[in-house]
């Protein structure tokens, strides 16, 4: 990985044992956390893998720069037909290189993704949701007290299925 001289933030939803996703899909949907998301992430470019680009139910992400990480040399993304938003890249720097709007460059999925930018990652946006979802298959590296620092919490109780709370960690 190149030396990085940019902006990068994570965005992520967990359970209280770090999972993020089950059958190829979300833990749940929680409607305030889904508002969240499109704040923080609007007006930036969104750094995602190829599965999670094609989770997206309603395509490319609006207003957001998409930049799709897939190995397949020969990827071509449904949407992207005509739309500057969406560009495929075969690695992390090259995503970074990519990235074309203001930043934070956002990283929002999946596992591999994750992995792969957390060294590099200036800050995590957490939505820890207060359960332990069965079946869960796709798992988040918990942040090492040595490396991060948690800066604000926002807790979210009584209104919706789950209590949750969104967590800023920052880089020590």
């Amino acid at each position: 990985m190149e030396m990085v001289d940019k902006n990068i933030e994570i965005v992520v939803a967990v359970d209280n044992r770090w999972a993020i996703g089950r059958g190829g899909g979300l833990l749940c949907h929680l409607r305030e956390d889904l508002r969240h998301f499109k704040a923080l992430t609007r007006g930036h470019t969104v750094v995602m893998g190829r599965r999670t680009f094609e989770s997206l139910p309603a395509g490319p992400l609006p207003e957001r720069q998409n930049i799709i990480l897939t190995r397949d040399r020969s990827y071509a993304p449904r949407g992207a037909a005509d739309n500057d938003r969406v560009v495929v890249a075969h690695d992390i720097d090259e995503a970074l290189r990519l990235a074309s709007m203001p930043e934070p460059i956002m990283i929002i999925g999946g596992a591999q993704i994750y992995r792969a930018a957390m060294p590099i990652a200036r800050t995590l946006h957490i939505t820890m949701i207060h359960h332990a979802f069965a079946g869960a298959d796709v798992w988040f590296a918990p942040p090492r007290a040595t490396e991060w620092t948690i800066t604000r919490v926002e807790p979210h109780r009584g209104e919706a299925d789950y209590d949750y709370d969104f967590v800023t960690y920052t880089r020590l």
